[in-house]
């Protein structure tokens, strides 16, 4: 096997991920184990990795790498996790991409290949366009009680938030897991500030039941890498962001209240309308 230049940065959890590192010439742990073992065995493996705080889930890892080494970056970059082989793609699927030159979505799951091609389950919101190509309705399913929300409660609105005038999508196409190949210059493409904006929504509470803003997150990477989008002013400036955020804060808590509200079937049913995400905080 040809150890690829591309530089490997790896989000770990409770795994020595030594088959990873056999594919790179170079590479960084950003290690989050809570086991007490992992991190004595990167030790004794001699294994580059710093340690980072688990919040859940892999996305604030790799925005604090960019962060932090953002006039050094690599010019290709892997976004892994340490047991990516198995749970989010094959091994033969890794060994087909792992050194391309070019954006790719590192996600492949065989075992769903039934129920989302064309003529699968009906019923199911999600598809494939192709072997990686995993699309799904915009429907913010994920936004509910196993994983509580503080500033967002729908994708439509998070979209508008970070981007000016956007099209919102019927389906999100990305890569679930957060883990893609990239160019430094896709990174580039946004500012410092941007990111630690970005990480703010997702380290509000650090635990293994992660904000739900990590899913919104998750489903813009593609457009974060990709589109020519102009951002809103407040991602570009921390404190017009956290000014934005307490006003957020507030369109939830309505939003809130009118979800819990009795009878509101019928409330809606005679011409009665949700509170505006957007009314008071432009």
């Amino acid at each position: 096997m040809n150890r690829t230049d591309t530089f490997f940065l790896i989000h770990n959890y409770n795994t020595v991920p030594t088959e990873l590192l056999e594919y790179c010439r170079d590479y960084l742990i950003m290690d989050a184990s809570e086991d007490g073992d992992t991190r004595k065995k990167l030790d004794e493996l001699g294994l580059k990795y710093v340690s980072v705080d688990n919040t859940g889930h892999n996305l604030t890892s790799y925005f604090h790498f960019f962060i932090d080494h953002y006039d050094e970056l690599p010019e290709w970059i892997a976004l892994l996790k340490g047991n990516i082989i198995g749970r989010h793609l094959s091994k033969e699927f890794f060994d087909r991409v792992y050194d391309n030159k070019w954006f790719t979505y590192l996600y492949q799951d065989t075992s769903m290949w039934e129920r989302y091609k064309k003529g699968g389950d009906p019923g199911s919101i999600a598809s494939l366009l192709s072997e990686e190509g995993y699309i799904e309705e915009n429907n913010s399913w994920y936004m509910n009680e196993n994983h509580s929300y503080r500033y967002f409660y729908d994708m439509d609105d998070f979209y508008r938030f970070v981007y000016k005038d956007p099209v919102v999508p019927r389906h999100c196409a990305f890569s679930p897991g957060g883990c893609y190949i990239v160019n430094k210059a896709q990174i580039l493409k946004n500012s410092k500030t941007f990111y630690k904006n970005l990480n703010t929504l997702m380290e509000y509470r650090k635990e293994y039941n992660f904000p739900a803003e990590a899913y919104l997150v998750e489903r813009l990477l593609p457009w974060i890498f990709t589109s020519r989008y102009e951002v809103n002013s407040w991602m570009e400036d921390e404190e017009k962001f956290k000014e934005m955020l307490i006003k957020c804060e507030k369109a939830v808590e309505a939003h809130r209240q009118w979800d819990s509200l009795r009878f509101k079937k019928y409330r809606k049913m005679l011409g009665a309308k949700a509170p505006d995400f957007w009314e008071g905080l432009i």
